[in-house]
């Protein structure tokens, strides 16, 4: 197999180069693309040397899988010129996720939406993948109704700059931010991308939008909270489910219980057992704690009765709300 790597001198691209070894993909040429600033470097692939050329519209003859690692505006501009050259483009940015047309995959999840593709797959944003990784065994147990999460992540989710820059500023108080709009460096942003209408950020967006197109829940509802902080690599996720029933510890342990080939399963402790420092560079998902939150089925009925001055039946109430928590 022919494949492509478009971006493939940034954080994303270079990763991209290691998942491919570390998952023994198949290749039998490998073409690194760049921007004409990037062309020249070289990059070592199962010990042999591979140089970067410069991206152009005639890049992609002769590929058979063009993985994307840009920008949003550098995949608009050469998605056309990949698929016309029959190439499949798996892409990583955002520009197409969304789209009907576009399948947007998570493998062990919804593995079978890549049938429907016309020549570009998405792959959806990194917390979302994390998030849903861990959620959909539970997801099969009962339904999902209801996601609250906050998200803590890493600079390396704004690329080479975002690593750069906090090492930078580490070195040198002085250094003035260009990737992150304050200071990184011993410090929490408390908003990833921009602010919406609804007061939500792009960034918290897409954990709603794309959960629903994944899980093929339109149902779904989603509150989300993203911080960014000054960890290199690594992102934490806490997430609180509502399920259609109540459902045990147990059960949730023993479903997410080495759900995945790459996934590890946390079984508790007397202290925390995983932190960015343990887990980045993994391809693993790591499950640190795993309880419930059950409310007072009557505390809960007097207040909402109180507040919305005995709007709400009593009915809708068959069961005590509960919350599945994984942190």
């Amino acid at each position: 197999m022919r494949i492509g790597i478009l971006g493939a001198t940034g954080a994303v691209g270079r990763q991209m180069i290691d998942c491919l070894i570390e998952q023994e993909i198949p290749v039998d040429d490998l073409v690194l693309l760049a921007s004409k600033k990037s062309a020249g470097q070289i990059i070592k692939f199962k010990g042999k040397d591979y140089m970067v050329r410069e991206v152009n519209h005639d890049s992609f003859e002769g590929l058979d899988v063009v993985l994307g690692a840009s920008s949003n505006e550098v995949a608009k501009q050469y998605k056309d010129d990949i698929v016309n050259a029959g190439a499949v483009f798996i892409d990583n940015s955002s520009a197409f996720r969304m789209d009907d047309d576009v399948p947007l995959i998570v493998p062990e999840i919804n593995g079978n939406d890549v049938k429907k593709h016309k020549g570009v797959v998405s792959n959806p944003n990194c917390s979302t993948i994390i998030t849903l990784m861990a959620i959909n065994a539970i997801n099969k147990l009962s339904k999902v109704k209801v996601m609250i999460a906050s998200t803590y992540q890493a600079v390396s989710g704004a690329g080479k700059g975002g690593i750069d820059e906090l090492n930078n500023e580490i070195n040198d108080i002085g250094y003035k931010p260009s990737v992150f709009p304050y200071t990184i460096a011993y410090n929490c942003i408390p908003c990833i991308g921009s602010l919406k209408d609804n007061l939500y950020t792009s960034e918290e967006m897409k954990m709603e939008n794309e959960g629903k197109k994944i899980l093929h829940n339109d149902d779904l509802k989603v509150t989300c909270t993203c911080v960014r902080v000054p960890v290199l690599r690594s992102h934490c996720i806490s997430v609180s489910l509502k399920c259609e029933r109540a459902l045990s510890v147990t059960e949730v342990r023993d479903a997410t219980d080495n759900i995945y080939r790459y996934s590890t399963a946390i079984k508790p402790a007397t202290k925390p057992t995983s932190s960015p420092l343990i887990t980045r560079k993994k391809a693993s998902l790591f499950f640190d704690s795993i309880f419930l939150i059950v409310f007072n089925f009557f505390c809960s009925l007097i207040l909402i009765l109180y507040i919305l001055v005995f709007y709400i039946s009593t009915t809708k109430w068959k069961y005590p709300p509960t919350e599945i928590v994984l942190i």
